[in-house]
């Protein structure tokens, strides 16, 4: 179990962050004394989710923003409202994909800001949030990133995403370099093909091939409550068909 803890969601309103969610609330027992600290560009999504989180009996703030225009924001909302964080899921993220002779200087600026910039500016203000915790006992914090297979498996159409996202995997490795000495752990979750907003219109049968948000949710809740002596650091979920 995972006493009293406090878990910044961001991305939550939707896809794989909503789902980590509803899956947070629907095993509360599992995590006594539960926070949630929520974010989303959504506010309809997110005052949904604060209900949801009212009727189960879990305090539960939230904070409407576009990550990327402050991504410092979440952090120190959360501090403020529960004077600590506990877990740090960073679902958020973008992506801007077509032919790569075709992709302007927009959409790379776009992905960059969005899942470089704010990534490396919120990892960095979570990360130094838990380590001026004290522990109670070994385990000082939790840091999720959602990456992508594309973070290691280049696709056609996906030049500036596939970029952005082995950037995501080098900053998550080069930090593990520290936080194992300042007893944080690290987890970069790659799905394969989940079916989220980002996708847009697909056929049905693309769709049926898919994961769904709840497939990475679970076990992303699940490495939350690893041993405190054991550090779970890649997270690879794939579709059974393969990657599409």
């Amino acid at each position: 179990m995972l006493n009293d803890a406090v878990i910044l969601i961001t991305g939550a309103g939707k896809g794989i962050g909503e789902a980590v969610v509803i899956e947070l609330l629907e095993r509360k027992t599992q995590f006594p004394g539960l926070k949630l600290f929520l974010t989303s560009r959504t506010l309809a999504d997110l005052e949904k989710l604060s209900l949801k989180a009212a009727e189960s009996g879990i305090p539960c703030e939230f904070l409407a923003q576009d990550l990327a225009a402050d991504p410092l924001a979440a952090v120190q909302a959360c501090v403020a409202k529960f004077g600590r964080i506990d877990s740090l899921i960073h679902s958020a993220g973008v992506g801007r994909f077509g032919d790569f002779l075709e992709l302007s200087t927009d959409d790379l600026k776009y992905v960059i800001q969005n899942n470089i910039e704010a990534t490396f500016i919120l990892l960095q203000a979570a990360y130094r949030q838990m380590k001026s915790q004290i522990p109670a006992k070994t385990l000082r914090g939790q840091i999720q990133c959602i990456t992508s297979v594309a973070a290691e498996k280049p696709f056609p159409q996906s030049s500036i995403y596939c970029m952005s996202k082995f950037a995501q995997r080098g900053l998550l490795e080069v930090m593990r370099h520290f936080a194992h000495q300042d007893r944080i752990r690290i987890l970069e979750i790659q799905p394969g093909a989940t079916f989220t907003p980002m996708w847009g219109e697909v056929s049905a049968e693309m769709k049926a091939k898919m994961m769904e948000p709840r497939d990475i949710a679970g076990p992303m809740v699940d490495a939350l409550l690893l041993s405190e002596k054991a550090s779970l650091e890649v997270l690879t979920l794939r579709p059974l068909a393969g990657d599409l």
